[in-house]
């Protein structure tokens, strides 16, 4: 990694206490000078959803009350705390109201990305009066954040094509649905980050916060950011530069150029869905195209903590999961690729097993 002298790298710290299995994200910025090391905690996807009045659908709160309460509980403690979207899953006044009590209970400081469930019903009003801008920066010993709002679509998608917003929330909502409409960043908000990064020296770690990918994964299920090549070429310039989203319930890293990639896991359920899930049917986003798990562990296979170094600017991420063998996927020079050594042996041992 570049500019050694002022920082070793980026990674995950490890300190956490022996009982944990965790549905947050504990992220440790590592400097040169350890005295300058600091950490952040990251929770996502929690869903909350409405059944009717003060009924709430139990899995989804109790996935965001247990990563809240261990949250409290973690050493060392995380300077900040940051929320990576979708904190109700119809957009409801209810549904926030009801996941923003929850998330005040943080002993910290927090940041919030808005997620595609939190806007599109009302295209992010009442978000910003529960936690301000869409999008901004912010910088901390060192280190300049950048939280985005990249859920965004064309205008007439948003504006012009449904009768009722209630409609165009549902229609985002769906993960395969074919009446979605692509994510992006958007042009207004990438002349802001462009101005926002004019500012900055291009030695300085940068993270980005953004609840879509900022790449291009899979369209089908829209886990894809449309313009991610024109943000990316605003994040080349920098030395080191790390992009961490939510969004996709599943375990996901790339690396393009000098960006790396690291998806969080949810607090409410992984996608795709295993199939006892189809006995919550009424609260469960229903999925036309019926899919196996992409990798079929557990139910929960994709729900639970991770931990993220980044050192010699490639990626490593150890997971630990519920109910299910920890599990590591770390760059291998000798292929120039990141790899899942342990699931991959196994998979090649056991022919009949559904590994895709």
């Amino acid at each position: 990694m570049k500019n050694q002298n002022r920082r070793d790298f980026l990674k995950t710290a490890g300190v956490l206490t022996a009982v944990s299995c965790l549905p947050i994200n504990l992220v440790e910025l590592a400097f040169a000078d350890s005295r300058k090391n600091f950490t952040f905690a990251y929770i996502s996807d929690s869903h909350i959803q409405q059944i009717e009045g003060s009924k709430f659908v139990r899995n989804w709160d109790r996935g965001l009350i247990r990563a809240v309460a261990e949250t409290n509980l973690l050493d060392p403690k995380p300077d900040f705390v940051v929320f990576g979207g979708d904190l109700a899953q119809l957009g409801k006044k209810s549904e926030l109201d009801h996941g923003a009590e929850m998330l005040a209970k943080l002993n910290y400081k927090t940041y919030c990305v808005m997620g595609e469930h939190d806007y599109y019903l009302d295209l992010g009003e009442y978000w910003s009066k529960l936690y301000g801008d869409h999008y901004y920066s912010f910088n901390h010993k060192g280190v300049h954040f950048i939280v985005l709002n990249s859920i965004l679509t064309y205008d007439d998608w948003t504006y012009n094509r449904w009768p009722t917003a209630e409609q165009r929330m549902n229609e985002m909502a769906g993960l395969d649905n074919p009446n979605g409409s692509p994510f992006m960043v958007g042009e207004k908000q990438r002349q802001w980050l462009s101005k926002d990064l004019e500012k900055v020296s291009k030695d300085t770690p940068i993270v980005v916060f953004s609840h879509s990918p900022i790449q291009k994964i899979f369209k089908g299920w829209n886990f894809w950011t449309d313009d991610a090549e024109e943000v990316q070429a605003l994040l080349q310039p920098f030395d080191d530069v790390t992009v961490i989203y939510g969004h996709v319930h599943q375990i996901q890293y790339n690396q393009i150029g000098n960006i790396s990639f690291n998806a969080v896991m949810a607090t409410a359920w992984p996608w795709p869905y295993p199939r006892s899930y189809a006995q919550n049917k009424d609260f469960v986003p229903k999925l036309t195209v019926p899919m196996n798990r992409a990798n079929p562990f557990h139910e929960r296979d994709a729900t639970g903590w991770q931990l993220i170094d980044l050192d010699s600017g490639r990626v490593a991420l150890r997971y630990n999961l519920y109910d299910n063998t920890n599990r590591t996927v770390a760059y291998n020079p000798l292929t120039g690729r990141p790899e899942d050594k342990d699931f991959q042996d196994k998979a090649k041992r056991i022919p009949s097993q559904e590994h895709y």
